[in-house]
């Protein structure tokens, strides 16, 4: 009797989280905070009661990483936009240049589309070192190059002197969509699998460190990267994969969530599959920080059917990128909009999206 009381429970309290997730986030602030920001429940509350209140159509009723287009033709292709903020501009392991190119182009790749055109647009506050510029336009051209994209129109703007922090880039992106190529949440399945590149949290701890404001010494690098080629390599080997995204702000617990909410089903994920690095690991727990909100900028999550999770780690441990690609967990009928975490102890416990980020301004 006692563990029916436990499990009723249990089944009552998680009802009615699935319920709350269906519901509209709620904008209740009067000013934009850091939290506005960071990809979590205060940016969902951002964008639904200010921007979509505002500008909502068809093409944004889907908030994945880009716009699928359809032309005339019967050609789709897909187009994304980010603007880039990090603090420093440099980091171990890149800088603004190369984060500017990585993220739009991971962006159309989470698409479905091959990258193929970029657009750039530079913020820069008076007084900035033109050797500097230099470096970092130095470092987004090579990114662009190893990720086989072109630039092909920009603008650049000067601001006073501590306007913009420094420098502010924006990108665009154009991508095409082969044909038959269909990604999304609606494709999601129970009984799929969840298949992450690799490691977790690099990027946010890569560059939280470099800020120098803890005392701790560690040699993390940000993985920042183009995955268009790894995405490739997974789509040959797995084509009836359902759905892409990169965990960048808020990590893989906010992205989970938001396949959760979309899908209308059940995420679990295995804290022993998860991989994390010894250092980013021993990073996170000095500071508290869960590595399953901080953020990459050269992973991707995807989901699979359960038959084809085997050669999708294998594609992808394949290449360089890839190598310590894992299944880290499934997808279930219930709960409903929820996401769990299994822990080695037998237990589990809920991954909820959060309010905030412990990591601002990493991207």
């Amino acid at each position: 009797m006692a563990a029916e009381s436990t499990m009723d429970r249990e089944s009552l309290v998680l009802e009615r989280i699935s319920k709350a997730r269906k519901r509209r986030p709620r904008l209740v602030d009067e000013v934009v905070t850091l939290a506005h920001g960071a990809g979590g429940k205060s940016s969902a509350a951002l964008i639904d009661a200010v921007f979509l209140e505002a500008l909502r159509g068809p093409e944004l009723e889907q908030l994945g990483d880009g716009a699928v287009l359809t032309l005339p033709s019967g050609e789709r292709l897909a187009f994304s936009t980010d603007s880039f903020v990090v603090s420093p501009l440099r980091f171990p392991g890149g800088s603004i240049g190369h984060l500017a190119v990585h993220g739009t182009v991971n962006d159309l790749a989470m698409c479905g589309a091959v990258p193929q055109w970029l657009s750039c647009a530079f913020v820069i506050a008076e007084g900035f070192p033109i050797a500097g510029l230099r470096e970092i336009v130095a470092d987004l051209a090579a990114a662009a190059r190893a990720a086989g994209v072109r630039l092909v129109t920009g603008d650049t703007k000067v601001v006073p002197a501590g306007a913009a922090d420094g420098l502010y880039i924006t990108t665009a992106g154009v991508g095409v969509i082969p044909a038959g190529r269909e990604l999304g949440p609606a494709a999601v399945r129970p009984g799929d699998r969840l298949v992450l590149s690799g490691t977790l949290g690099d990027h946010g701890m890569a560059v939280l460190l470099a800020r120098g404001d803890l005392d701790i010494e560690a040699d993390i690098r940000s993985d920042t990267a183009p995955v268009n080629g790894l995405v490739e390599r997974l789509l040959a080997a797995a084509p009836g994969t359902r759905w892409l995204r990169d965990p960048t702000r808020g990590g893989l617990a906010t992205v989970c969530n938001e396949l959760a909410v979309d899908a209308g089903v059940g995420v679990i994920l295995d804290e022993e599959l998860l991989p994390v690095s010894p250092l980013v690991q021993g990073a996170c727990d000095l500071l508290g920080i869960d590595p399953v909100y901080v953020a990459n900028e050269g992973k991707f999550v995807a989901v699979v059917p359960a038959d084809e999770a085997e050669a999708a780690v294998a594609a992808l441990r394949a290449d360089p990128l890839g190598g310590q690609a894992a299944v880290i967990g499934e997808i279930t009928e219930q709960p409903e909009g929820v996401v769990a975490l299994r822990t080695p102890f037998g237990g589990s416990r809920i991954v909820d999206m959060l309010v905030g980020d412990p990591l601002p301004r990493i991207c």
